[in-house]
């Protein structure tokens, strides 16, 4: 995933989470979280 990629996950995460005109959709927020932090520990990792 490349760094404009996960910016944009994160932005789509932050608006599903954060703006109330937005309705929650509790698959996608977990489906975000899981790609999130499946790049932060690449990144921790190192790769």
């Amino acid at each position: 995933m490349t760094e404009r990629e996960f910016e944009a996950k994160l932005a789509e995460l932050d608006r599903l989470l954060n703006d109330p005109e937005i309705r929650m959709d509790p698959d996608r927020v977990w489906s975000l979280l899981a790609e999130i932090g499946t790049q932060d520990m690449r990144s921790a990792a190192g790769g």
